[in-house]
């Protein structure tokens, strides 16, 4: 079964050490690509990636660790080594709980990530880069999520970038009584123009489809209009204020753009930018990107601090419930391997006590029914003592059990999952379940 024996890898460069340049050189040209691109890689069992404007992340199943490294360097190859964090297991997880919960954005509690994850999965599952270990893990990191925003009151007040960005044009220059434009249709140009329109008279939405474009013009409660992006050179010229936040893979403006423009400022929320780097250099334009949200945010920051801590909690707890269900997991893939071993035990000598003597099918039945009992009573406590010993991380004692019952067990064609130890008999069988094992499968082990 794909990730019953392998560990999650991650890395991840975000807007906390990385720059706005340094994140635009990390990401692939998708997530879907970037996915693809992973699961390409022989050591790769499953593969998801992330990213917004403001992080780069991907994750990765790999045998070793190692392998995991040398697979995300398809994101960290071009980067300075200092803007990147590596991840194990348990801090992939963690930090994935995390990033849900919005304790890794730039505007804390912010919502949009939310839904951001959600598509990241959807997209890595659509080319299947999720299997029974990135299920567990980004499902319980939604349900974290999910639980922050109901639970306490991390989102309140600023609760995305775009309103960020409205909050940084409104405290830079006038925006009463004027003109702004957004640029882009999606989710964030879609909650910029919410937030714009309490603050203008008239909107402008430019986006390359233009129905999407009219939708939002339509959302709004102010004067606006939707136009394709080949008119945004006169739609800048009649804005004060712009926010633009495609999805775009090239440019949306050059600096020909503003060539007749008045004085704008211009929040590039976009990833990668929309804004060439050049336009800040014009007298009359000025341009704010990620880095520029940092002060905007902060206030708000600390206002959610307290919400923030009663958050930390929610993952605490919940990341120890996701490493319990992984060892439950471990622990039940040998409980059904001991069954099958059991089960197999059983009808052979259940064929065996037929053939000797004659039974009708009445007594047939009674024969079979109490070698089923005799088999759940023997397995019974082994079963208990094989999940008890999983959530302790005694991985000594569920190896054991391995070599006990699986005869294929650490041989050439399986993988040894990375917890277990090597080289035990059956002296190392803990005295609690040697009792209760069969001799026949005691043997069995002896003879090895």
């Amino acid at each position: 079964m794909r990730g019953d024996t392998g560990a999650i890898v991650g890395v991840c460069i975000s807007h906390e050490r990385a720059s706005v340049d340094q994140l635009e050189t990390a990401a692939a040209d998708s997530e879907r690509h970037a996915v693809e691109s992973l699961l390409a890689n022989p050591e790769v069992e499953e593969a998801i990636a992330l990213q917004t404007c403001n992080r780069t992340e991907g994750y990765v199943v790999v045998s070793d660790h190692e392998d995991g490294l040398d697979a995300l360097e398809l994101f960290t190859r071009a980067v300075p080594d200092d803007v990147v964090v590596e991840m194990g297991h348990e801090e992939s997880l963690r930090h994935l709980l995390r990033v849900a919960a919005g304790l890794e954005s730039i505007v804390l509690g912010e919502d949009q990530i939310l839904g951001q994850l959600r598509t990241a999965y959807e997209t890595a599952r659509g080319v299947g880069g999720i299997g029974p270990m990135l299920e567990d893990g980004v499902t319980k990191a939604i349900h974290v999520g999910e639980r922050a925003r109901t639970e306490t009151k991390i989102n309140e007040g600023v609760v995305s970038i775009a309103s960020a960005a409205v909050r940084l044009l409104k405290q830079e220059s006038s925006l009463a009584d004027g003109t702004a434009l957004v640029v882009g249709a999606g989710e964030m140009g879609q909650l910029a123009a919410e937030a714009l329109s309490e603050e203008v008279d008239r909107l402008l939405v430019a986006n390359r489809t233009v129905p999407h474009a009219e939708h939002i013009a339509e959302s709004v409660d102010i004067d606006a209009s939707a136009l394709a992006l080949d008119g945004i050179e006169a739609a800048v010229s009649e804005a004060s204020a712009v926010i633009s936040a495609t999805g775009s893979g090239d440019q949306v403006f050059d600096i020909g753009t503003f060539s007749d423009s008045g004085d704008v400022s211009i929040v590039d929320i976009a990833q990668p930018r929309d804004v060439p780097a050049g336009a800040d250099r014009l007298p009359s334009v000025t341009v704010y990107d990620l880095d520029a949200l940092e002060s905007v945010t902060a206030e708000t920051r600390n206002k959610r601090q307290r919400a923030a801590e009663a958050v930390e909690r929610i993952v605490d707890q919940e990341f120890d419930r996701l490493l319990t269900q992984y060892k439950r997991k471990r622990a039940d893939r040998v409980i059904s391997t001991m069954y099958e071993s059991a089960e197999q035990v059983k009808a052979a000598e259940i064929n065996s006590a037929l053939s000797a003597a004659d039974f009708d099918d009445e007594q047939a039945e009674v024969v079979e029914a109490m070698a089923d009992a005799i088999v759940s009573q023997i397995l019974a406590a082994p079963t208990k003592s094989l999940r008890d010993a999983a959530e302790e991380d005694d991985w000594s004692t569920i190896h054991t059990a391995l070599q006990l019952f699986d005869p294929d067990f650490g041989g050439p064609d399986q993988a040894t999952p990375p917890e277990f130890t090597q080289g035990m008999s059956v002296d190392d069988i803990p005295d609690g379940m040697r009792d209760e094992i069969p001799n026949a499968m005691l043997d069995r082990l002896s003879d090895d």
